[in-house]
């Protein structure tokens, strides 16, 4: 793989993982406009602990006194002790939907729902919803305010970025917004839900890897996909924090619809 791809695909990598408009679409569209020939498997864990990388790093302080809560470590009469404590068991009941959804279409995504038809309808369809929760939402709820049934809501909403174009992030922030979290409280529980599914995606990619080996001439360009994949993905995960507390998802719906439309004219175009 040259290097300059690698290069490429990690900076795609670590902006379409954490932005609401699908890493996985990018990731399969890119080398299909570009002519190049598909990264595979060893590649994708790469980009995967990449970005797990940036996610557990930006967050790294909530995540050790979230664990250190859960373990009973700290005065269980301690109001922030206690909510750190009650997020970390929300985050674990939130993962569990999208842990069957990905144990149960594993091959699925990896195959049959990687067509332009998929992906094309997908981007429009979770924009359209995204821009309808813009519409609803009452934009009042804080991290320490989110409830069993907010987890629930979005774990669920988070199953469904098995399908390529459907963005984990896209559809867990915009679940947010139906249950009326603040649009950067849905993009901070958006990121911390989900680091356990990226590090299980990554861990179970990586035993599969180990298992068949590592190209020599993967390693410098492995290398290079986690390093840039985690150093961008740590850089937009600060920056769309800090732009969803003063703006809106419109121009993430507007990208989303515009690529579906262009992906869906493409697809259709071939198959004539």
């Amino acid at each position: 793989m040259p290097l300059y791809q690698a290069i490429v695909l990690a900076i795609v990598q670590g902006l379409t993982e954490f932005l609401p408009v699908s890493s996985t679409a990018h990731l399969v569209l890119f080398p299909w406009f570009a002519g190049w020939k598909d990264p595979g498997l060893t590649f994708d864990v790469a980009l995967h602990a990449g970005t797990l990388v940036a996610v557990v790093i930006f967050f790294w302080r909530m995540w050790v006194d979230m664990l250190k809560a859960a373990a009973g470590l700290g005065d269980s009469q301690n109001p922030e002790v206690r909510q750190n404590r009650r997020l970390f068991w929300l985050l674990v009941i939130g993962t569990i939907p999208a842990g069957i959804a990905g144990l149960a279409f594993e091959k699925q995504a990896e195959s049959a729902f990687r067509t332009p038809l998929v992906i094309g309808l997908a981007l429009i369809v979770v924009g359209l919803i995204m821009w309808w929760g813009e519409a609803v939402s009452r934009d009042s709820e804080s991290l320490k305010e989110v409830s069993l049934w907010d987890s629930i809501v979005v774990g669920i909403a988070q199953a469904f970025a098995v399908i390529p174009g459907v963005s984990r992030s896209g559809s867990t922030m915009t679940a947010g917004l139906f249950r009326s979290m603040k649009r950067e409280t849905a993009a901070r529980f958006s990121f911390l839900l989900s680091t356990p599914i990226i590090a299980g995606a990554a861990l179970k990619k990586g035993l599969e890897v180990r298992h068949e080996g590592l190209p020599p001439d993967m390693r410098m360009p492995f290398l290079v996909g986690i390093v840039v994949s985690a150093i961008v993905g740590y850089i937009v995960i600060g920056w769309l924090i800090r732009y969803l507390e003063r703006r809106t998802f419109k121009v993430f719906v507007i990208y989303r619809i515009a690529l579906g439309v262009v992906v869906l004219a493409l697809g259709l175009g071939l198959h004539r």
